[in-house]
């Protein structure tokens, strides 16, 4: 742990009192220079520890080796080969193009972040031994800020290996993460580095400071986050701005002092008042402690029977003369330990004490997560402190203490979980009203806390009390409970770390910072489904180059540059992309990266890409994957190895061009099929056919009603109106939504969809994450990579159409762009993951900073409305003004896929309308309700049986 400010002498404390250490760092002493062989062990000694360009001084040099040998102690008893030095070799990377997360502090505090991000993101977790290994240069452009460049460092990467690496030239960090709690080390040089830089920061001397104030932070859970704290009577001389007025919190008393000396009768009448006070409730102690960033793990902590009023006066008229300004004295209540079982008979044996430590995480949209429990156990007559006994479960830590019956566990959790959100929720709400100078840069943010509660028993239920907030020691805790032992031991699964929400917040936070201020060619505009890029743009700092056909489009105010440029011609593409090629060189864009969502663009774009030398998949592969039949004819002829060959995922289909291709195509595609467009969308068009006069029908009807782009816009007719007909599967039907690079699979985010009401295909509902199990979801995951390999497609975000049957998945189709309708927004809400920014970096030629395992937070459940079936409720009961407010209020989740209520033969839906919930029940209960109440459930469109897929 680092601290700002070096270690001082111990204040003396009257006699006659019981004397308890406070936490400390992991060291302790105030020599400035680390405990001589504290790491036996078996490593080498003779690596390369220097920086060049940075030379340390003794000290420095010794606090270096001091961490080096303690991350070898902690990769050694975790199991871990020793770290590698490869640090003759440097690596030369792509410094400003990649993923760069850095820690610098304490290995043995952050190893469980450190591990987690080298499977997360092999190679980009980067461990600073020393701050001489870090150099902070001025930001162009950005005045008062500075990048952060690491010169060398412990690089983490799957199944734990390490190495020591030096980079030349050096990485410009992309997250830094410095550790700013107690003990020796380099303090100073640690909040200097922090400050004010132009990469994410999830630390800062200024931040720390206020939450090392126990006084702040208790005030701030009780009156904002309605978290339970301790009683507790504060004087304080000078109270920060922060603490100063306000509303009164209960069981809080703070007492404002003008001077430290002559308070005798002030402090006597205020502790006799406390201590006699309700609020202490069935405490039988008091702890007497000072408070301040000074004072943290500096001090002895004075326990005090709350009979012996002299005493605590006392040693607070003592600890007065210590104050400086913003700093207090706390007198508080010792929170009672839960006899349990409760309630009934005392506990089997004698009192035992529980704390609870809980890590929670900032997510996607700000919002707090609890990642990890770990308790510790001890006596009930004495606090207990971290380190001072083994972290074990909640679970376990509970039936130790008797309580073992699972429903009052689970309600034991429960609470601990909405108290430590709730607690980084009040903490995320100060931080919100702090300027950037307060915080310490514009791109400091609190990621993550931990909070540690006492147990106790309030108004006959069990409370979780919050003691303190702090980020290592907590963190630390937790990762010494998911060592290999406890692996092994107690079945703890992987993607139960607790620093797995931090890592994904680095990433996406990396993304962020590797994104803002880059030029973005983007053909197409899309329609009101779409509204969200402009937003999204605007968020991550992007400069938007729209080329569009309508000029009237409502995004041409919203971007840096507009291009009207009629695109709807597809026989012209090529010629196309030169014009367009040759207007971005008159106007002289200097673009990153050029891209399109929207299907009629798609092979536009990648001619576009090649004629400026940008990256993007071959215009070969584009065509291949926008054409239906021909994408199902390629694959069928992929049959060698490896195997599963694509072949395997094929459906046999057949063009239609003509009449003449209908009476062929139904000789060799056995019946009943699917007739649809070629380069159709939104299943417009699409429709089962049991005989050859029924496709002869279709065949006609399409040829009348669907002739081009101006009978159906958005559909994919600009390509013309080709169909084909494909032998039908039966099956469930599924999305697969993917992102690759260089033809390596990043991601994948399986959804289901409901039942179909045949003859049309246009969708009824969906659920995600998948309910498959966990091997079908891989077969349909390997399914959609291998097709879209299989035709040449490498690098972008691709939504792929399948059906699982019972002899595997069949392609439906591959879309060689984001997955459209509700997709984008679903994924990000249960992922955090964004798959536009996704396909921006791609386009850039940046690999994606994504999780490798993301974890959905929750289900979402949906039904599509259309306007055929949902007219009356529409126009009424369910009126997009009511959807809109329902979804504002969190009651649902909206995502308008239409603008005018216009009933029609060949129809898309209008909206969709999803419920969260814990589970695909819950989701599932709460949509059936929310579509019988507004209207959308009904005898022709019955929403349970659309659901009834997601049982």
């Amino acid at each position: 742990m680092l601290s700002l400010d070096p270690l001082g002498p111990e204040w003396d404390c009257p006699l006659g009192s019981k004397d308890l250490e406070e936490e400390e760092g992991p060291w302790g002493g105030g020599s400035g220079l680390p405990p001589p062989g504290c790491f036996p062990g078996s490593w080498r000694h003779d690596v390369g520890l220097d920086c060049k360009g940075s030379p340390e001084g003794a000290d420095a040099q010794a606090w270096t080796v001091h961490y080096y040998s303690l991350l070898q102690s902690c990769l050694q008893q975790a199991g871990l080969p020793e770290t590698q030095d490869r640090s003759q070799v440097p690596r030369t990377g792509c410094p400003g193009a990649e993923v760069t997360l850095c820690i610098l502090g304490s290995p043995s505090t952050f190893l469980s972040v450190l591990l987690e991000a080298g499977v997360q993101s092999p190679g980009n977790m980067l461990l600073c031994l020393s701050p001489a290994w870090l150099t902070k240069v001025p930001a162009p452009g950005q005045p008062g800020e500075a990048a952060l460049l690491v010169s060398k460092a412990v690089s983490f990467h799957p199944g734990g290996l390490t190495f020591l690496d030096d980079f030349v030239p050096p990485r410009r960090a992309t997250y830094f993460l410095a550790g700013m709690g107690l003990g020796p080390g380099w303090g100073r040089e640690a909040a200097e580095l922090a400050r004010d830089l132009t990469c994410p920061t999830g630390a800062s001397a200024e931040l720390a400071r206020l939450l090392e104030d126990r006084l702040l932070t208790r005030r701030l859970l009780a009156q904002q986050g309605d978290v339970a704290v301790p009683a507790t009577l504060a004087f304080t001389y000078k109270p920060p701005a922060l603490l100063r007025g306000g509303d009164a919190s209960p069981g809080l008393r703070l007492v404002e002092l003008n001077g430290k000396e002559g308070q005798e009768t002030l402090v006597k009448e205020e502790v006799g008042a406390f201590l006699h006070s309700e609020a202490l409730g069935d405490a039988l102690q008091v702890a007497v402690k000072l408070s301040g960033w000074r004072w943290r793990g500096r001090q002895a902590l004075r326990l005090y029977p709350r009979a012996e009023q002299g005493p605590v006066v006392d040693t607070v008229l003592a600890l007065l003369e210590k104050l400086e300004e913003e700093e207090s004295v706390l007198v508080e209540a010792v929170c009672p330990p839960a006899r349990l079982p409760f309630p009934g008979s005392p506990p089997p044996g004698p009192d035992l004490a529980l704390r609870i430590c809980a890590v929670v995480c900032r997510t996607q949209g700000d919002r707090p997560l609890l990642s990890k429990v770990v308790c510790s156990v001890g006596r009930g007559d004495r606090p207990l402190r971290h380190q001072s006994s083994l972290p074990r479960t909640l679970e376990a830590a509970l039936a130790q203490c008797g309580l073992a019956e699972a429903s009052q566990v689970a309600i034991v959790r429960q609470r601990v979980k909405a108290a430590a959100e709730a607690a980084l929720a009040a903490v995320l709400t100060l931080e919100a009203g702090l300027s950037a100078e307060q915080r310490g840069g514009r791109q400091v943010r609190i990621d993550f806390l931990g909070v540690d509660f006492a147990l106790t028993v309030a108004g006959r239920a069990l409370t979780p009390v919050a003691l303190e907030v702090n980020g290592g020691l907590c963190l630390e805790a937790c990762g010494a409970l998911e060592g290999l032992w406890a692996a092994q031991h107690l079945g703890l699964a992987a993607e139960e770390a607790a620093a797995a929400p931090l890592v994904e917040t680095m990433l996406r936070r990396s993304a962020r910072c590797l994104m803002e201020g880059k030029q973005l060619l983007l053909l197409g505009a899309g329609g009101v489904s779409k509204k969200f890029v402009w937003e999204a743009a605007r968020d991550y700092g992007l400069k938007i180059h729209l080329v569009e056909s309508d000029p009237n489009h409502f995004a041409s105010q919203l971007v840096q540059t507009f291009i009207h440029f009629d695109v709807t011609d597809h026989r012209r593409d090529e010629e196309n992309a030169r014009v367009l090629a040759e207007l971005v060189r008159a106007r002289s864009l200097q673009v990153d990266g050029c891209f399109s969502y929207w299907d009629d663009c798609l092979v536009l774009t990648a001619l576009l890409c090649q004629e400026l030398g940008l990256p993007c998949n071959p215009p070969a592969a584009m065509r291949l994957a926008k054409q239906k039949s021909r994408t199902q004819l390629h694959l069928l002829c992929r049959r060698g190895p490896p195997w599963p060959a694509p072949s395997l995922y094929a459906v046999p289909c057949c063009p239609l061009e003509s009449e003449a291709d209908v009476d062929r195509a139904v000789r060799h595609v056995p019946l009943p099929g699917v007739m649809k467009l070629e380069f159709g969308a939104g299943a417009v068009g699409v429709r089962l056919v049991k005989d050859a006069s029924q496709c002869r029908e279709h065949f006609s009807r399409i040829a009348r009603d669907l002739q081009g782009e101006a009978d159906h816009p958005g559909i994919g007719l600009g390509w013309g109106n080709a169909m084909l007909l494909m032998e039908f599967i039966e099956g469930t039907e599924h999305d697969v939504d993917l992102v690759l690079f260089g033809g390596r699979l990043l991601a994948a985010f399986v959804s289901d969809n409901g039942p179909t009401r045949l003859p049309g295909f246009t969708e009824t509902a969906a659920c995600m994450p998948t309910g498959l199990a966990p091997e079908q979801e891989a077969q349909l995951v390997q399914a959609a990579f291998r097709c879209c390999l299989g035709c040449g497609l490498l690098d972008g975000v691709f939504n792929v159409e399948l059906k699982l049957t019972g002899a595997g998945p069949r392609l439906i189709e591959i879309n060689p762009r984001m997955g459209g309708f509700y997709l984008r927004d679903w994924i990000l809400e249960l992922y955090g993951v964004d798959l536009l920014l996704a396909a921006a970096m791609v386009a850039c030629g940046l690999r994606p900073a994504l999780p490798a395992h993301p974890r959905a937070r929750g289900h979402l459940v949906g039904v599509m409305c259309l306007v055929s079936q949902h007219l009356r409720a529409l126009s009424s009961t369910a009126s997009p003004e009511t959807l809109q407010a329902l979804h504002d209020q969190g009651l649902l989740r909206l995502n308008l896929l239409e603008e005018a209520l216009v009933p029609g033969e060949y129809e898309e839906p209008y909206c969709s309308v999803a419920c969260a919930g814990p589970s695909p029940a819950e989701a599932r209960h709460r949509l059936l309700g929310l579509c019988q109440g507004l209207g959308i459930d009904g005898p022709h469109y019955p929403v349970a049986y659309f659901l009834s897929h997601f049982k």
